[in-house]
């Protein structure tokens, strides 16, 4: 039989595991979500100047919210929003949860999210440079990550979990954390093709007017192209890493592992309904409910990996005649 390790203390309000600051913790990062599809918005309907100035909006808190100022200013409203849930985020975690790690995530969240809205008044002052804009998003991504993380890692769950010792953990928990790191690369690689106007490049799905590689004649065909290769990755990659989880006796009913069998499945449907929304992007010429809804289900495709990368990590250990001593110390430090 598998032995197991126990967390003996198993009081919320000793360990960190505020019912309530979870609560905050998650409403955080789904108004972190809700910040990237107002963003989405900005650009899909081209709204990235409609508001000529910074930290004002037309030298007003509050302008008219008519055409493109909605969108942008809008945007705004929600950063802001967003920012401040962060602040108290991090203040409740420095005086909430005794772990210090956690602490200093919650820091590095309030000094992402103070970098994230200079780079966003960046974008506006200097007329939206790609390599400003595609940096805005990609931290974006990561600051939703990071809220994530939060939500997972101050949850009872994640202090009561009993850890099994389970043969093979590792690699699965490898493979989960690759294919979290090729989504944020594809997700950068699509922030490319958004941001340098490179969505229409090829304009045929999925073969490239009728080709399975197309010359690569120009920067803009390249990353574009790239896109596509990076989404062939994706999709291998999960489909590799949900038959690992779905065929695993781990995750059978009283496994260590079943809470993975439910996202296992929704990644493979996100997975193809995010490939599906790549190829309406081309065929209704970048409709701004496509390019949105295209950029929406890539981070919560993201964030589904992640959480499954926690989740695996959290509830498996090596085997000690697996792991060196000082491999075993390291996954102890990093779970705790």
């Amino acid at each position: 039989m598998p032995s197991s390790t126990h967390n003996t203390n198993t009081n919320p309000a000793a360990d960190g595991g505020s019912i309530g600051l979870h609560r905050f913790a998650l409403l955080t990062s789904l108004a972190t979500f809700g910040l990237i599809i107002a963003g989405a918005l900005v650009k899909s309907t081209g709204s990235g100047l409609a508001v000529p100035d910074w930290p004002l909006s037309f030298g007003m808190l509050m302008p008219p919210m008519v055409g493109g100022v909605f969108y942008e200013h809008g945007h705004r409203m929600v950063a802001t929003f967003v920012g401040m849930l962060t602040i108290g985020l991090a203040l409740w975690l420095r005086y909430r949860d005794p772990r210090p790690w956690v602490r200093k995530l919650g820091v590095a969240a309030l000094l992402i999210v103070i970098l994230q809205g200079c780079l966003g008044g960046a974008t506006v002052l200097l007329k939206l440079p790609p390599l400003v804009s595609i940096s805005h998003a990609a931290l974006a991504e990561i600051f939703f990550c990071i809220t994530v993380s939060l939500a997972l890692i101050t949850s009872r769950w994640w202090r009561q979990r009993e850890r099994v010792q389970l043969p093979g953990a590792s690699g699965l928990q490898f493979h989960l954390a690759a294919l979290t790191l090729c989504i944020y690369v594809q997700i950068i690689l699509g922030a490319l093709v958004r941001h340098y106007g490179a969505g229409l490049s090829i304009r045929t799905f999925p073969l490239a007017d009728g080709l399975w590689i197309p010359p690569i004649d120009s920067f803009f065909v390249g990353i574009h192209f790239a896109h596509r290769v990076g989404a062939l990755v994706v999709a291998l990659m999960a489909v590799l890493g949900a038959a690992r989880i779905l065929l695993s006796p781990a995750t059978r009913p009283g496994g260590p592992l079943r809470l993975l069998r439910l996202p296992a499945g929704l990644l493979l449907g996100v997975v193809a309904l995010q490939i599906m929304l790549g190829g309406y992007v081309i065929w209704t010429m970048r409709a701004v409910e496509m390019t949105t809804a295209h950029v929406a289900t890539g981070a919560a495709t993201l964030a589904l990996s992640l959480i499954m990368t926690l989740v695996a990590a959290r509830s498996t250990v090596e085997p000690e005649s697996d792991r060196s001593p000082a491999a075993s110390g390291r996954l102890e430090e990093v779970a705790a």
